[in-house]
Order: structure tokens, then C-alpha cells, then sequence
């Protein structure tokens, strides 16, 4: 068999599983057969959600979703536009149920730290445990070399999480960036 046609097979069957489970999943998950990490919290629209977005979705898939009330118009219309069915008026209930319970999150202005600060904690606890400032200071680095440079380091073993990459990146290039070429005069 050629490899074009072991692709084809292998979408073929894919989109047969697909099928097979966007027939099945909703009578399932309305029987009890499934057991849902989660549920959708109580509210005007609850009710809706489910019978028109859990067919497909889990509670979590949504939940993680964290979007304005306009993201969620977005959502929700692309969502239509791929086959859910909802009328205008099931529309807005669902936009507004989802706005209400998964809208964006507020960050208390005392909690939240600068990517610089958070750049700099990083830098202290993480980059001087092998190495002095000094050899930082030398580089003098661009973007992509601080990024080329914080991703070596962690290949050599440096205990940066991916989410604390571009704080310490942001640090590096602010503090230890290019100089600024002078001009002549």
C-alpha cells in the first residue's frame, strides 16, 4: 500500500471513530453512561448548555475557557456555524449563562507582579544558583539569543518552567539587552 493511500485510510478511519462517537456520545451522556469530570454550575442556561454543548464537549473543555462576553458571542456563533443548533434567542441565553459563570478571571492588583518582577525572582532563585551575574552581563543578547540562551540553559539542566521562560527572558533582554550604539557626531 503507497503512503498516500495509508494517509487516506488513517483519515478515513479517523473520521469514522469521529462519527461514531458524535452519534453516540449524546444519548450516552443523557442516559448516565458517562461520568463527566465536572459539571456545569447552576444558572439560567444550564440546562441549555448541556443538552447543546455537552453533546461534544465536556464541562471542563468549557470551563477552561475563561472569555469576555464578545468571546463568547464568538464561541458560541462558531460553534452555529459548525453544526449546533440554537435558535437566537437559546443563543443569547448561552452567551450570557457562559459570560456569567466563565468570563474573564480579575486579578487582584495586589497579587499581580510584573513580568519583569516575576523575570527578576526567576533570575535570582534559577539562573545564579550555577553562574554569576557577571557572566549574564557580558552577553549583552537580543530576544532571540536571551531565548536561545534561557532554552540551553535548560536543556543543561536549569529548573525553568515553560511558563517562567518569557518573564526571565523579558528580564534578561531589559537588563542585560544590546547596548545602544552611540552615534558620532
Amino acid at each position: 500500500m503507497s503512503k498516500r493511500n495509508s494517509n487516506v485510510l488513517k483519515i478515513v478511519c479517523a473520521l469514522a471513530l469521529v462519527t461514531g462517537i458524535a452519534w453516540y456520545w449524546p444519548s450516552a451522556a443523557r442516559a448516565g453512561k458517562f461520568v463527566f469530570g465536572q459539571d456545569l454550575p447552576a444558572g439560567n442556561g444550564v440546562e441549555l448548555a448541556r443538552d447543546k454543548c455537552m453533546t461534544c464537549h465536556e464541562a471542563d473543555l468549557i470551563a477552561a475557557q475563561r472569555l469576555s462576553k464578545q468571546g463568547w458571542t464568538r464561541e458560541v456563533e462558531k460553534m452555529m456555524r459548525w453544526g449546533a443548533k440554537a435558535t437566537d434567542a437559546e443563543k443569547a441565553i448561552l452567551i450570557d449563562y457562559f459570560s456569567a459563570h466563565f468570563g474573564q478571571r480579575k486579578a487582584s492588583a495586589a497579587v499581580v507582579m510584573s513580568s519583569l518582577e516575576r523575570g527578576k525572582q526567576i533570575f535570582d532563585a534559577k539562573c545564579l544558583l550555577c553562574h554569576e551575574a557577571d557572566l549574564v552581563v557580558a552577553q549583552r543578547l537580543a530576544r532571540p539569543g536571551w531565548t536561545r540562551e534561557v532554552d540551553k540553559m535548560v536543556r543543561w539542566g536549569a529548573k525553568v518552567s515553560d511558563v517562567e521562560k518569557e518573564p526571565l527572558v523579558d528580564y534578561l533582554l531589559q537588563n542585560y539587552g544590546p547596548r545602544s550604539v552611540e552615534t558620532k557626531k
